[in-house]
């Protein structure tokens, strides 16, 4: 136990050079993240400041290494090789912007491999520092897709329903595209079903959420709407769709 706490203290206290920005100013130095007092320390030179989580409006942090190449081995469908990398840079850059990213490709990793409820955890372990993580922002459609794996379907919908109404665009349409997933989950293919999905889902997103911030809700939505299209057998309007999806 005393080696456990000593390995959580040094991830708590690890310092990554970075900025932090609130209202009034940006400070840039070392940037640590103090978990029991909910607040950032930063240092530069002799100067040291602290910063409470609720005054930071962002975190410019440099981009972790190895994290381009792990999210590209998660895409084309390796994700168990990258896991260990994702593991690492959630729990090295904890609550220094990094981790949300970072902690979707994880799940994301552990879902491709048939363990939701790791995938479930590695989402819990963030969402600890942050509960909004949950419902907005990168880690929560992977969240969402364990708890969906999991049967988790009241707290899944608890979720959904507070994204929608978030007021946040790109958490709404990340919402609606997994308002589909639900629906295409008890399906059994049924035409009517599908329907719903995409009425309800899918191209609720395509037609309304063209904007610059949500290209990779949109893009989800077009390739779930086309698989949807494949199984109605209108195979023509699948892959129109898809082309649009790689366009994007």
């Amino acid at each position: 136990m005393v080696g456990t706490a000593a390995v959580l203290a040094a991830m708590e206290l690890m310092a990554i050079n970075g900025t932090v920005n609130t209202e009034n100013e940006s400070f840039s130095g070392d940037v640590k993240w103090h978990a029991r007092d909910k607040k950032y320390i930063i240092e530069k030179g002799k100067i040291t400041k602290e910063y409470a989580l609720a005054d930071v409006i962002s975190l410019d942090i440099p981009k972790p290494q190895g994290y381009d190449v792990a999210v590209g081995k998660v895409e084309q469908g390796q994700g168990s090789s990258a896991i260990g990398i994702l593991a690492k840079i959630v729990a090295d850059y904890k609550m220094l912007y990094w981790d949300k990213p970072a902690g979707r490709y994880l799940a994301m990793a552990y879902l491709s491999t048939g363990n939701a409820q790791k995938a479930l955890e590695s989402c819990e372990t963030i969402i600890s520092g942050d509960k909004s993580a949950a419902y907005s922002g990168d880690l929560a459609f992977a969240y969402w897709q364990a708890l969906l794996k999991l049967g988790k379907n009241e707290q899944l919908e608890r979720l959904v329903k507070k994204a929608a109404t978030s007021g946040n665009r790109q958490s709404s349409a990340a919402a609606l595209v997994m308002r589909g997933d639900i629906i295409v989950s008890t399906a059994n293919d049924a035409p009517d079903k599908l329907r719903e999905a995409l009425r309800d889902g899918y191209l609720r997103v395509v037609l309304m959420y063209q904007d610059a911030e949500c290209v990779r809700e949109r893009a989800d939505a077009m390739v779930k709407a086309a698989t949807c299209f494949d199984k109605l057998g209108q195979s023509a309007r699948a892959e129109n769709l898809r082309a649009q999806a790689k366009a994007l």
